[in-house]
């Protein structure tokens, strides 16, 4: 993906507080940014984008295009004689794309696993503050019972010793989201195994759009959304209000098939409140 001048523009707009009419940024890039709530887009018929979070754009852009300064970008594509070096000082990408150093992704766990990796077996178990990253993905095997649990926040798949006690009837194995270059590479491998996925979220609006938009889409009937049992008292007494006013839909209601999906949707419409996964963490 390459963010064009056309956008990069658009995004300095947007960044200025202004409202932009959708039809005049219509890129993957646009959509990508509206899947992860960074940018809203508003209206039924007339749709207009408007910024969400200014700093979550800037961490996307380097994380996911290795643009560090938009400006510096925007005025490197506009000089005519722009060299590949001029690019090297505003990205880590010395020919202008994304391409990553590392492909695979992030694990852990809290028992060890018996895993084959290259067609060797392996042993995963991680030391508390550690993490094991699988590169050879294409390779990686897991024992059927596992069930692969993909977590959204790096604090939580920091301290998944902290949360077994939402785990008992499980024997799992922990996937960050992060870094978000490697999701791809996840869902690849996702799709290859027979494991079952379950996403470990926040428990809001955005949270669930992340699931949908990232995760259940790709993987189907593989993939569920861990919800609590007590998932109405947990809300209304330690719910935020500030985090619901917030958030915007960025899914269609009526394309979703799992129950307990619109049952949690009702439910944070009711209290009008969002939860961070990391209250769990006890």
């Amino acid at each position: 993906m390459k963010l064009t001048l056309k956008i990069a523009k658009i995004l300095i707009q947007l960044i200025k507080g202004k409202t932009i009419a959708n039809s005049t940024a219509k890129s993957k890039l646009i959509d990508d940014l509206v899947a992860e709530n960074i940018i809203f887009r508003s209206g039924k018929h007339k749709k207009y984008l408007q910024l969400v979070n200014e700093k979550s754009l800037h961490m996307y852009l380097a994380n996911q295009l290795q643009i560090k300064h938009l400006n510096k970008y925007i005025l490197a594509l506009e000089k005519e004689d722009s060299s590949r070096a001029d690019f090297v000082k505003i990205t880590t990408d010395s020919k202008n794309s994304k391409e990553r150093t590392f492909k695979g992704f992030l694990v852990n766990c809290y028992h060890p696993i018996k895993a084959t990796l290259n067609n060797k077996e392996i042993i995963l178990q991680p030391s508390d503050g550690s993490f094991t990253f699988m590169y050879d993905y294409e390779t990686f095997k897991i024992p059927p019972h596992i069930t692969v649990i993909g977590v959204e926040n790096a604090s939580n798949f920091r301290h998944i010793q902290a949360q077994k006690h939402l785990f008992r009837d499980l024997h799992p194995l922990f996937i960050s989201r992060y870094p978000q270059s490697q999701h791809k590479d996840f869902i690849k491998w996702m799709q290859s195994t027979p494991n079952t996925y379950l996403h470990f979220g926040d428990f809001d609006i955005a949270g669930i759009g992340i699931y949908l938009n990232e995760y259940k889409k790709h993987l189907l009937e593989k993939a569920t959304f861990f919800i609590p049992k007590n998932i109405t008292e947990i809300l209304k007494e330690n719910g935020n209000r500030e985090r619901f006013n917030k958030q915007k839909l960025n899914f269609k209601l009526e394309k979703i098939q799992e129950s307990k999906i619109l049952d949690l949707i009702e439910i944070i419409q009711l209290e009008k409140k969002g939860l961070d996964q990391e209250y769990f963490i006890i």
